[in-house]
């Protein structure tokens, strides 16, 4: 088995076996929150490949441990400022971290004293921001937690009311972060699609109408069909993104819609058993909306795509 292998295969039997297992308990067993941290800060030291086979497995499972915030978009922040002590708690699980990324928030950084509102942040104890061109650390004056369609990606609004900062670096790592971030969540919605495809498939194997499973009807199988072809075509988008932007734009655009496409034929396939609040088809399609406004709808990600490419 590979190391990518490997690490999906402990992410998933760890879930499986303890759906509601701390972040600390992830990143002690697992390793999971220092996957990307350099071996030098107590990490793995893990790349792009590892990253994507972790970052399916938390996806297929719907995870609600700040993976994405903390394990890839903090880290990421504090590998390229050289924040070692954050670096080595992070690794350790004994803090979660998050990043509010340019453009995302009213900000205003002056004397060292930060002001403003982030309205939209993935939830997480240390709060990184890029304001006035530079990585800082500051702590939020209030904290409001959303009620969100999809509770198990928490969101806040951040105020900060002239609270003291810490300087960790410039601000040139924000659009490696935003990227990175791009690339983890499309690796996410490849596993929860992955994960809505085998539901169907194998409720279509067992359900049985006018005397034969439903999946010996030509109309179903088209629909998985289609399904697996978007699925398998956002894998391929995914493991690439993690190359550079125009990578990232691409797999942000597909593999969101190839998870709001597989999400919702998992529904259709199981009818109204589908839509119940027993079954977990629902909680796959809140997740698969509310990831689509992570980093911007499937049109943002093409016209940025088309401006880089096209110069549009």
């Amino acid at each position: 088995m590979s190391l990518p292998e490997e690490l999906g295969a402990l992410v998933r039997e760890h879930l499986a076996a303890r759906p509601g297992a701390s972040w600390a308990e992830l990143a002690r067993d697992v390793g999971v929150a220092g996957l990307l941290v350099p071996e030098e800060h107590g990490g793995a030291g893990c790349g792009p490949a590892e990253l994507a086979a972790v970052a399916e497995e938390m996806g297929g499972a719907l995870s609600p441990h700040p993976f994405l915030q903390t394990a890839v978009m903090a880290v990421t922040a504090a590998t390229a400022c050289g924040a070692a002590d954050l670096l080595k708690a992070i690794a350790d699980g004994g803090v979660s971290a998050t990043v509010v990324l340019p453009g995302d928030a009213e900000l205003r950084l002056a004397g060292g004293r930060l002001s403003g509102v982030a309205p939209y942040v993935l939830a997480g104890e240390v709060v990184l921001l890029y304001a006035g061109g530079q990585l800082v650390e500051a702590a939020p004056t209030r904290r409001e937690a959303y009620l969100t369609m999809d509770e198990s990606r928490p969101l806040e609004r951040l105020t900060f009311e002239d609270v003291p900062v810490r300087r960790l670096g410039d601000g040139t790592s924000a659009a490696r972060v935003r990227d990175l971030g791009i690339a983890a969540l499309a690796a996410e919605q490849v596993g929860g699609a992955q994960r809505c495809l085998d539901m169907a498939v194998a409720y279509a194997r067992t359900r049985v109408q006018f005397g034969r499973p439903i999946g010996a009807f030509q109309a179903v199988k088209h629909k998985l069909a289609d399904v697996l072809l978007l699925v398998e075509s956002a894998r391929s988008a995914a493991r690439a993104a993690a190359g550079d932007g125009v990578a990232a734009a691409v797999a942000g655009s597909y593999c969101t819609e190839a998870y709001l496409a597989a999400a919702g034929e998992n529904i259709q396939v199981h009818g109204g058993i589908g839509i119940t609040w027993e079954h977990p088809a629902h909680r796959y399609f809140k997740r698969a909306t509310s990831d689509a406004q992570l980093f911007g709808l499937p049109q943002a990600h093409r016209a940025r795509l088309a401006s880089v490419v096209f110069g549009e």
